[in-house]
């Protein structure tokens, strides 16, 4: 049954209609960090998914089956993608940087039984596949190029709009990742709330420097471009140096970012080119400074719109405004077709229709997806207030909640007042178990290049500035926090540590730039 949100559309069936009636026009430029480049039309990268499931039928895969993709950006991870949609097989994004530990977690959790990965990762899989059912890998470069060259074109039915097309596992920043699973249904209900919302034309570009494997980049950015006969300009990596130029470069009108990146991007070097582009809006999520955000602004003069989601709600279910009054130090206000309500206790819960507006669950775990759908909400387990003209700002993860002494006491309120140190970049609170007081507050600094101060000198400007109760216990310098592939502080990591000062830079390599 095919929801009248969607129209019944497929990722393939987008995908055919631009071949039909624009082959010509650009989808893809893909650019490497020695300057290579390659770019794809409508057509050109239609007939490459219809060739890549015939490569998959003819190792075994049918509809249904899940193939693990193992890519960094590349442009056949889009080989990779489309071939599943057309097919009708279900794509397994997974970050190339997991250990064969976690990779064999995911392997074994999806049942995935072919792979698709570069020569330099093929080993690590093989290692993880061990005593799973993935029995074919097929190697990027003359491996899988060899194999389009003398495929035929699927021709099959394909899949319908309801039929799974990706696991996507979530981050793990609190617990095991749980595997989500999104309908081509799905994908379109983001891609068209985002391309509405943007006004985005077949004359927009996206700049993707963020990882393919992730939602962000799936959701926001591609599909809301294959929905609109779009372009996407994707680099092989983030780099906080080179992003002014790649924008400029690649004639982007459009880009999507975290908070960790645009910090980064501030704290590189600026370019007096760096206003000479053609962006329009730059999306991002997860907080930044009232002096990051007008900096951003003025350097590339360019407006920035904060927004929420979670890989579970498929569409960002607010987002500042394109046109009208942005306050980016909130989540924006609900989008078009968001339903949403707040809890009493101050959670965020999202309305809408499991496998269209929603995920469709979480893969093989029925408790976990009883807990987060309920009669048509999303539970998202985080915690926000609503100003008097309906803004959404974010308080905390529920998981984030600190209990001191009886006292419920927000991490991030406490972050942000530290933040707020001349001699601080940024510092994560985390609760550590205490006898006494339920739990002790234990901060985690990051300095400013150049900056020296005491762990003295922040108690102090916490007490100052915060009640008692919310004043930490202990602060660790380090020289990094540990983070997610797109830039998410993984707490779970720090409360492993037990309050002990971490050692070593701990932050994700596939952030950086």
């Amino acid at each position: 049954m095919s929801s009248n949100l969607t129209s019944g559309r497929t990722i393939r069936t987008v995908l055919e209609t631009w071949a039909e009636t624009a082959a010509e026009a650009p989808f893809l430029r893909f650019e490497s960090e020695d300057g290579s480049s390659i770019e794809r039309s409508y057509g050109e990268i239609y007939e490459r998914a219809l060739r890549a499931a015939e490569v998959l039928v003819a190792t075994g895969v049918g509809a249904g089956d899940r193939v693990l993709v193992h890519l960094p950006n590349r442009a056949d991870f889009f080989d990779a993608w489309f071939g599943c949609a057309v097919l009708g097989a279900v794509m397994v994004p997974t970050n190339p940087l997991l250990t064969p530990s976690e990779l064999n977690f995911e392997i074994g959790h999806s049942g995935v039984v072919s792979a698709i990965t570069t020569p330099e990762l093929a080993e690590g899989v093989d290692a993880a596949r061990k005593g799973t059912d993935l029995a074919q890998v097929i190697t990027t470069g003359n491996d899988l190029e060899d194999r389009l060259a003398s495929a035929g074109t699927f021709d099959g039915p394909g899949p319908v709009d309801r039929d799974p097309a990706a696991i996507l596992y979530t981050s793990g920043t609190t617990s095991r990742p749980k595997g989500v699973i999104v309908t081509h249904a799905n994908y379109i209900y983001a891609g068209d709330v985002v391309a509405q919302h943007l006004r985005i034309t077949s004359a927009d570009r996206w700049l993707v420097v963020l990882p393919l494997f992730h939602a962000n980049a799936q959701y926001y950015s591609t599909t809301s471009a294959l929905v609109s006969g779009a372009s996407v300009a994707v680099m092989d990596r983030f780099s906080a140096s080179r992003w002014g130029e790649q924008a400029r470069r690649n004639e982007a009108t459009l880009a999507s970012l975290f908070a960790a990146p645009i910090r980064m991007i501030l704290a590189a070097p600026g370019s007096s080119g760096d206003a000479d582009n053609q962006l329009r809006a730059v999306i991002f999520s997860q907080n930044v400074s009232v002096e990051q955000l007008d900096d951003f602004e003025q350097r590339f003069d360019t407006d920035l719109l904060q927004l929420y989601g979670m890989t579970e709600t498929i569409a960002p279910p607010t987002l500042n405004p394109l046109v009208g009054e942005r306050r980016n130090m909130s989540i924006g206000p609900p989008t078009r077709r968001a339903k949403l309500q707040v809890t009493d206790a101050g959670e965020l819960l999202v309305g809408g229709e499991p496998g269209v507006s929603l995920m469709a669950g979480y893969l093989d775990d029925p408790e976990a997806t009883a807990a987060a759908l309920r009669d048509g909400w999303l539970h998202t387990g985080d915690l926000v207030r609503v100003d008097e003209d309906g803004y959404f700002y974010f308080v905390d993860r529920a998981k984030d909640i600190i209990k001191r002494a009886g006292e419920n006491v927000s991490a991030g309120e406490i972050e942000a007042i530290v933040n707020g140190h001349p001699a601080v970049h940024e510092s994560a609170a985390i609760g550590v178990p205490d006898e006494m007081r339920d739990e002790a507050i234990v901060l985690y600094c990051v300095l400013r290049d150049g900056a020296v101060t005491t762990d003295d000198e922040i108690l102090e400007w916490c007490r100052e500035r915060l009640a008692s109760f919310k004043v930490p216990r202990d602060v660790s310098f380090v020289p990094a926090l540990p983070r997610t592939s797109v830039g998410k502080v993984q707490k779970e990591a720090l409360r492993r540590s037990g309050g002990a000062a971490l050692e070593g830079n701990v932050m994700e390599k596939g952030v950086g730039g």
